[in-house]
């Protein structure tokens, strides 16, 4: 699940493959005749799936009322979307194609499906919009995709089966969390290159920033803890948090992490600076995907 600042939907992969042209329209959101709902979803016979076997649907959700407005086919199961900066453009991960989809939003078809590398996983994209980076967990690199003409520029080699990634506010370091060697790689991207390895220890998952982009905060699946890193002084605390913290998001403005357990259905709400819980949150299921979206 990605969004972007203003845009006011969100878009929702789904890991769910069915047979192209079984993708029934969502439902009738208020407010809206049941005529221009109807032609709004009509099925069009341009593209759609790229002529795949399979394909999975992305979900677009508007936010200020839940109403899903579209469903778009895209080509196989789909583990992580990113919407480039203004709402035009999705990206899709498919961990099983070996690529990713680019969905123009505003007529939902896809303009390309990308050769990326085995497993693609996770999608972040700069500020300007103009590169996306996709960790490919298959083969230890990171796809840096060209936003103009929807190619391949370069390729970083980082540490073992990358996945999550988040970019520092200037856009200049990607930190990749490594999931097998229980590191993180950070990443010059006007360099290309890795300038420091943080080792971390145990299978890792989620990752974000401070406010400021000075510290990292890490969620170690594996060793059941949540850990901090001062990226200045490289210095790391870390608090016990089980079981098996998953996602994690810095929520800006609060001074707070959300972090989600692949093991219960819950949220920790954790404090920054001491890293300790200060609140649960009951969720229906497991929480896979968060994303804090401004207005």
């Amino acid at each position: 699940m990605a969004g972007t600042p203003g845009w006011g939907s969100l878009v929702a992969g789904s890991y769910d493959e069915r047979p192209a042209g079984d993708n029934a329209a969502p439902p009738k959101p208020k407010g809206v005749s049941q005529k221009d709902h109807e032609a709004h979803h009509a099925k069009k016979p341009a593209k759609t799936a790229a002529a795949a076997e399979v394909v999975s649907i992305l979900s677009v959700i508007r936010i200020a009322d839940g109403a899903i407005t579209r469903r778009i086919e895209v080509p196989g199961a789909v583990h992580h979307t990113v919407v480039v900066p203004g709402g035009r453009f999705a990206v899709a991960t498919h961990p099983n194609r070996d690529s990713v989809s680019v969905v123009d939003l505003s007529s939902g078809q896809i303009l390309a499906e990308v050769r990326t590398g085995p497993l693609p996983n996770y999608a972040v994209a700069l500020p300007d919009g103009k590169r996306v980076y996709v960790s490919n967990a298959g083969n230890s690199t990171v796809s840096e995709i060209d936003t103009e003409h929807w190619t391949v520029r370069r390729s970083f080699t980082v540490g073992k089966s990358p996945e999550h990634m988040v970019l520092s506010p200037d856009g200049a370091a990607l930190y990749v969390a490594n999931v097998d060697d229980g590191s993180i790689s950070i990443v010059s991207l006007p360099e290309g290159s890795v300038t420091d390895t943080l080792q971390i220890g145990g299978a890792l998952h989620g990752l974000d920033l401070s406010d400021d982009g000075k510290t990292l905060f890490v969620s170690g699946r594996e060793k059941n803890k949540v850990v901090a890193v001062d990226l200045t002084t490289k210095k790391m605390r870390s608090k016990p948090l089980a079981p098996a913290p998953y996602h994690l998001i810095a929520v800006p403005g609060t001074g707070k992490l959300y972090v989600s357990s692949a093991e219960e259905s819950k949220l920790w709400v954790v404090d920054q600076g001491s890293l300790a819980v200060v609140r649960e949150i009951l969720i229906p299921g497991q929480g896979h995907q968060m994303v804090v979206v401004s207005k």
